[in-house]
């Protein structure tokens, strides 16, 4: 195959949005199944068409081609902040986190995501298509958190789905931001106390007077589609006892857990399994310090051998540029007893299951989203390029020479 600067920039130059592709890579990573040598995959009207090796997949006239040595599904961040915190440390991009109550589910991430900030575009340049953003960890519940695609004027432009998750936060990093909790009994309490009032809110508003029914209250509304299974609680839980507070939080109220963070998951492997709960995992070098003191650079690794689901987050990163990039996160994961490809199901089709977006996104098969990243090397070599990134079919990243 040629090289990409002599010829795959040149059709990257000239390629328009939603067109009819062909995108060709040395080896095809589809998700679906094991890695193709000499891999083809058509795009039409911002799907997959076709999937399959290069002799067995006939590229029709007019589909303008693209050339890659490898191309995976479009990277996905299992948990970030970006569209809501901003690329600097402005006061007035910075709406992550509500600082004047400390439990507020019905906070919207819709509402304040910002499809035009800078960050985004820079995530999508290392590949990232999809972002699982929102209200982020400090407050007991912080607020909603939303899907959206890495692409777009407006978050209607880029939306994939209004209400992925319930943020919520267990341990001492509330201290940072709030006067109470002070310590980890108060936080559970409250959060407990909060789903205590949500099921007495169903109740009363299934009475069958409508004026003993209750006022709508919004945030209410939102805990009752939580613990009806329609949306997940993500609980940031670092260490072992919030971890474990999470896990019984769980089997009292039978809502849907992801734990988050989770840097101590390592010591609790067997309960985390026998719950049956995901995991988000923080970013593997996240700073040892604070609640991460004990994180180590094999959780990762510990996870798979575990058999428990997991995926890459960016988190929140305190420094400018407000974020981290998931490739690099995952590549060190590899470095430290990560087999390659679980390191790439979880960028892609083990974090589209555990966010519930696996029908469209995660994997190269026919009638999913055409979201795709092309690579000049192996992704997680450092020195390798994200040359091309196609969302629904459309291309949105380049890089001509």
């Amino acid at each position: 195959m040629k090289a990409w600067s002599l010829l795959v920039g040149l059709s990257l130059c000239v390629a328009s949005a939603r067109a009819q592709l062909a995108v060709r890579a040395d080896t095809l990573y589809t998700m679906s199944g094991a890695p193709i040598i000499e891999g083809v995959v058509l795009i039409r009207d911002g799907k997959i068409e076709q999937v399959g090796p290069a002799q067995d997949v006939r590229v029709p006239e007019g589909y303008q081609v693209l050339e890659a040595a490898v191309v995976t599904p479009g990277l996905i961040d299992a948990h970030s902040v970006v569209g809501l915190a901003g690329i600097l440390n402005y006061d007035h991009d910075q709406d992550q986190l509500d600082r004047s109550d400390p439990i507020q589910p019905e906070l919207r991430a819709i509402d304040a995501y910002n499809a035009r900030e800078k960050l985004v575009a820079w995530v999508r340049s290392f590949g990232v298509t999809t972002l699982h953003t929102g209200h982020g960890p400090g407050a007991v519940i912080s607020g909603q958190t939303m899907l959206v695609k890495t692409r777009g004027e407006t978050v209607e432009e880029a939306l994939v789905d209004s209400v992925a998750t319930v943020a919520a936060t267990l341990g001492p990093m509330i201290e940072r931001y709030f006067r109470s909790p002070g310590t980890r009994a108060k936080a559970v309490a409250m959060l407990r106390a909060e789903l205590l009032k949500a099921q007495a809110y169903r109740r009363k508003r299934q009475a069958s007077d409508p004026a003993r029914r209750p006022d709508p209250d919004l945030g209410l509304e939102t805990l009752v589609r939580v613990l009806d299974g329609e949306i997940p609680l993500m609980i940031t839980a670092q260490q072992v006892p919030e971890i474990m507070a999470a896990l019984r939080l769980q089997r009292e109220f039978g809502f849907r857990l992801i734990l988050d963070g989770a840097a101590e998951a390592y010591l609790v492997l067997d309960e985390i399994k026998k719950a049956g709960v995901p995991v988000i995992l923080h970013p593997t070098m996240v700073r040892p310090r604070g609640e991460t003191v004990n994180a180590t650079l094999e959780t990762a690794a510990r996870l798979y051998e575990a058999g428990i689901p997991f995926a890459f987050q960016s988190g929140f990163e305190s420094y400018v540029p407000k974020t981290r990039v998931v490739l690099f996160e995952a590549a060190m994961a590899v470095a430290n007893g990560l087999p390659r490809m679980a390191a790439l199901e979880a960028l892609t089709i083990q974090a589209a299951r555990i966010l519930g977006i696996a029908d469209r996104v995660g994997s190269l098969e026919p009638g999913k989203d055409a979201d795709l990243v092309l690579f000049d090397g192996d992704p997680f070599e450092y020195t390798t390029h994200v040359c091309g990134v196609i969302i629904e079919g459309e291309l949105v990243h380049q890089t001509c020479q």
